[in-house]
């Protein structure tokens, strides 16, 4: 299928290089290399999309780099900075790419303006965030369901724009299960469990019920909430100080937007149709992270209907992100 809308592509600026997560293992040569192709965003990243019928990146930045910024000033400052950097890739290739913003939610308050200038001056489409934010040290997180977080998600409701919650580890202080098996730390485990909990977290504090409109867009098939989140929610219905309008499943499937990023497989992607819909998936690759034509002759070949493959691959995503689309598929 030609003109995809990939959703989950990311990049990092030479300041902020050295904070991208190497993966367990990665030889220095290869730290470069990944480091060298997040910072490009020129003909070499261009041909990448061709080759695999992408039309559009939505671009976002590297984990966790601001998330991993101990003082909140300077994490508001350096994603500013960040987000001007992806501006000027986007007006380069205007038909190619939109921006996703990075905010600094260490400064709850400095993040609700920084998305209100990124999509009301910079023109991007929504936001993606690394995780938690560590505050004072990288032994401290911030979660996005805490009390303090509701004006910034006011904001992000009444600006009408998706957040995408991207993984990190777990704090470091919480990594005794890794202890002698780091190998299972990033994506191989860690990264889907961190990040299920902290949607989780958000269902269960009752944010959807303040915010109903709320679109939040998870990677990697949905961090295997789709085929957990009725034990879930079987098991909340059994403890009395829960009380929510709308259980963890509705949530899921009316608020949450799931993507094929760095998860090519069959199996998952038609259990996910099942749990939340055609219409709440999207098309990524995890550039540069994941192999671009891996992504896409899974996609291209999986056996869905053609118009649930346009749905994932492109008007999902054209629909979420304001993007104004022809008929441009093949």
């Amino acid at each position: 299928m030609r003109g995809k809308i990939a959703v989950e592509e990311h990049f990092v600026t030479p300041e902020l290089k050295d904070t991208i997560f190497g993966s367990i293992g990665w030889k220095q040569e290869e730290w470069t290399a990944m480091a060298d192709a997040l910072q490009e965003t020129g003909e070499v990243r261009l041909a990448d999309m061709d080759a695999a019928g992408i039309e559009i990146a939505a671009v976002s930045l590297a984990a966790p780099c601001i998330q991993d910024i101990v003082d909140p000033a300077e994490a508001t400052a350096k994603a500013a900075d960040a987000n001007d950097a992806l501006a000027d890739a986007v007006r380069a290739h205007p038909d190619r790419y939109v921006g996703l913003a990075a905010l600094a939610l260490q400064d709850p308050g400095a993040a609700a303006g920084e998305l209100e200038r990124c999509v009301n001056e910079l023109g991007f489409r929504g936001a993606l965030v690394n995780g938690y934010s560590s505050v004072g040290g990288l032994g401290t997180a911030r979660y996005y369901d805490e009390e303090a977080y509701l004006p910034f998600w006011e904001r992000v409701a009444a600006l009408g724009v998706p957040f995408y919650l991207h993984p990190r580890n777990p704090l470091p202080t919480e990594r005794r299960y890794y202890e002698g098996r780091e190998a299972l730390l990033g994506p191989t485990w860690a990264f889907t469990v961190e990040t299920a909990t902290h949607c989780q977290r958000m269902m269960v504090s009752g944010l959807f019920d303040r915010f109903p409109e709320l679109q939040i867009v998870i990677g990697h098939m949905g961090e295997l909430l789709p085929f957990a989140v009725e034990r879930t929610e079987q098991r909340l219905s059994h403890i009395p100080s829960v009380t929510l309008e709308r259980g963890p499943a509705e949530v899921l499937r009316e608020n949450f937007f799931i993507t094929t990023s760095g998860n090519f497989h069959t199996p998952s992607l038609l259990g996910a149709m099942l749990q939340v819909g055609a219409d709440r998936i999207l098309f990524a690759a995890d550039y540069p992270f994941e192999r671009t034509a891996e992504a896409a002759e899974w996609f291209d070949t999986v056996p869905i209907s053609a118009a649930d493959r346009r749905k994932i691959g492109r008007d999902n995503a054209a629909r979420l992100l304001g993007i104004d689309i022809g008929a441009g598929v093949s």
